[in-house]
Order: structure tokens, then C-alpha cells, then sequence
């Protein structure tokens, strides 16, 4: 039944020409270099420290681990962390 319903938001968004991140609602993620991560579409921060950013999304949580790690740009849909990102891992 999921897999239906996706499936037709898939087909809806390509219709309409609307993203399918927009529709069905997952994160988009972009990083630049080991320098930046911006993460759009969040639900919010669930943990924050210099080497730890964990970030709720819809279906799981983002985590990002790294060194000097600092959240710059915080908006409702939007955060940018900014440090030496090592690693970033998707939690379901």
C-alpha cells in the first residue's frame, strides 16, 4: 500500500514538474567539500556538540560526525553545519 502511494506521488510530482523531494517530503542534503553540509526539509536537531549533529528528518535521523562542528544558517526548513565533516551517516 506504501509502495503504491509513493509511487503516484512519483508520478504526480513529474506531472506537475514539482520536485520529488518537495512531495514526498525527504530531506535534501548537500555538502561542499568536508567543509559544509546544508540539510533542507529537516524536522529539527536532536542532538548538538563540536564532533556530533544529529538531525531529525521524516523517516529516520541524519547524523553527522566530524570536528569544530557549528550550525550556521538555522531556518525552519534549512540548517548548514559548518567544520571537517568525516562522516555522514543515515539513520532509519
Amino acid at each position: 500500500m506504501q509502495q503504491r502511494k509513493k509511487g503516484k506521488l512519483q508520478k504526480l510530482a513529474g506531472i506537475l514538474d514539482i520536485p520529488e523531494d518537495i512531495v514526498m517530503d525527504l530531506p535534501r542534503i548537500t555538502m561542499l567539500g568536508n567543509m559544509q553540509i546544508l540539510i533542507e526539509n529537516h524536522k529539527g536537531i536532536i542532538e548538538y556538540t563540536s564532533s556530533i549533529v544529529r538531525i531529525k528528518i521524516n523517516k529516520g535521523t541524519l547524523l553527522i560526525s566530524g570536528q569544530n562542528l557549528t550550525l550556521g544558517n538555522l531556518q525552519m526548513e534549512q540548517i548548514l553545519v559548518e567544520g571537517t565533516v568525516e562522516e555522514v551517516k543515515y539513520e532509519v
